[in-house]
């Protein structure tokens, strides 16, 4: 018969923060000697003098980027006719100060009137298409990063370009770039770092720990290695090591929600969930609108049988994400366990619809429709979960059963000959077995099943039943009624259950 889905409720997985640009705003470069070579001081007025310091003198004086704007503004009106590697200078650095205020629109305007003056300026297009990617423009910031890796390949804006292509997901092209970068800068600890990442999404992970090994060697600093290193780890299955690094990523940045949330993952795997919940606690007090932090919590409160306080967090994760399939998923398995199956049904087929490859739900909704007879629909769902997982033997004990209910008892005999291959000792799998057998009218087979399955788990009610019916048929009324009755005790519904399957009744 079919069982509960073994991975019951859903992981988040070691799940990181999207990756933060990469130092894209860099201390902006000194300017007075190149602003001075283009004008003469002694030509000039108080005011245009005082603004012209205004803006060149960035990496000379302590500035505010409001004085830097403001220098440069006036600098750009009081001298709009003079020569445009000047009006040129201007504009990037009103760009750049644009870009430190987190005024990225404007800082885009500066730069294409820059670039429009100097289109050969790989720094112009760098810092506008990172302005771009702080937008979440990212087929604009790549083009601009793109051309200005074109003017000057010696840059490190392969690092920028990559980071855009590793928030898009495209590992190759992302881990092409941070080779680009390597090569160029072998002594460069977030090109290691970056590189590292894409490998560990790639499954690579020896591969990546050994670069962020590296990054983190080169300069011990910065949390992100150190955090990264520890979402490896947990991917290796190595949960101290993890563990170890996400406290070391804490103590360099103690205030970032990501690195408790991916801890309290590693503690969950420890089985200390009382330490899991105080990191989840923390997360979700440095970030309130985390949903993922409350997802995770929401699964541990669910692990531990505190559904209300599970609700809650899931209820609190979906109000934050409403695309986050997993939370609609881990909220229809605390409906189920309370029995509100018209619930149940609708998250699951909103996590699906949202996430039509996820096969733990699949297999979750299948084992419920299969609860409530609704065959049929289940047995999409096992098609389902087997084609994105064709070796889960859940599902294939499931689909086995209900292809066998539907009257498709071969091929439900080859599913459980599957599933037992890869669990031997599954006694729901030996029970559908037999289940089959007894369908086929293969009485002695289906008893001789049945038996194999009560020799793993004694008390199981459907074998104990199938098994009673199969001796019954054979004519040992004796041994069937024992069976029979037994079963009953144990499980009050079996004669309907059996019924439902199509098998007649015996009261």
């Amino acid at each position: 018969m079919p069982q509960r889905d073994n991975d019951d409720f859903r992981r988040s997985g070691a799940d990181r923060a999207p990756r933060r640009a990469a130092s894209i705003w860099r201390a902006l470069a000194l300017a007075a000697l190149a602003l001075a070579a283009l004008s003469s001081p002694a030509a000039a007025q108080p005011a245009e003098l005082s603004a012209r310091q205004w803006c060149a003198s960035p990496g000379v004086v302590r500035l505010t980027s409001e004085t830097l704007i403001a220098g440069c503004t006036a600098l750009v009106e009081r001298w709009h006719r003079t020569a445009a590697a000047l009006r040129f200078t201007v504009l990037r650095y009103r760009g750049d100060a644009d870009a430190a205020r987190g005024n990225y629109s404007r800082a885009i305007d500066e730069y294409s009137a820059a670039i429009a003056l100097d289109p050969s300026s790989a720094a112009a297009y760098r810092n506008r298409g990172e302005a771009y990617g702080q937008l979440r423009d990212v087929d604009k910031a790549i083009a601009d990063l793109s051309a200005s890796i074109r003017l000057d390949p010696d840059s490190d804006a392969w690092l920028a370009r990559g980071a855009l292509y590793l928030g898009k997901d495209e590992l190759d092209r992302a881990i092409a770039d941070f080779d680009e970068m390597i090569g160029r800068f072998p002594d460069h600890a977030e090109g290691y770092t970056d590189r590292g990442e894409a490998l560990r999404r790639k499954g690579e992970t020896l591969r990546a720990i050994a670069d962020l090994d590296r990054a983190i060697a080169l300069d011990p600093k910065p949390a992100d290695a150190w955090f990264d290193r520890g979402i490896a780890y947990s991917d290796k299955g190595d949960v101290d090591h993890a563990i170890a690094d996400y406290n070391e990523a804490i103590r360099r940045r103690p205030d970032d929600a990501w690195f408790y949330n991916n801890r309290g993952n590693s503690e969950i795997d420890k089985h200390d969930v009382d330490q899991a919940m105080a990191d989840y606690d923390t997360a979700i007090r440095l970030d309130p609108t985390f949903a993922l932090a409350h997802f995770n919590r929401g699964t541990a409160f669910s692990n531990s049988n505190e559904r209300d306080r599970a609700l809650d967090d899931f209820n609190r994760s979906i109000e934050l994400d409403p695309t986050y399939a997993a939370a609609f998923g881990n909220r229809a398995r605390v409906f189920r366990d309370r029995g509100d199956f018209d619930a149940a049904l609708a998250d699951f087929n909103e996590s699906l619809r949202l996430d039509p490859q996820g096969w733990r739900d699949h297999l979750a909704r299948g084992n419920l429709l299969f609860a409530h007879r609704d065959f049929a629909r289940a047995l999409s769902d096992y098609d389902q979960t087997i084609a994105f997982n064709p070796e889960n033997a859940s599902a294939l004990n499931g689909r086995c059963m209900a292809r066998a209910i539907l009257g498709r008892v071969q091929e439900a005999l080859a599913d459980c000959e599957e599933a037992l291959k890869l669990q031997p000792d599954s006694y729901a799998a030996l029970d559908s077995r037999a289940f089959c057998y007894l369908k086929l009218g293969d009485y002695d087979a289906a008893i001789g099943g049945f038996s194999a399955a009560l020799a793993v788990r004694s008390d199981l009610a459907s074998s104990l039943y199938g098994r009673g019916i199969a001796e019954r048929q054979k004519g040992d009324v004796a041994s069937a009624m024992t069976d029979i009755a037994v079963a009953r005790t144990k499980d009050p519904g079996i004669v309907d259950e059996y019924a439902s399957y199509g098998i007649e009744r015996v009261d």
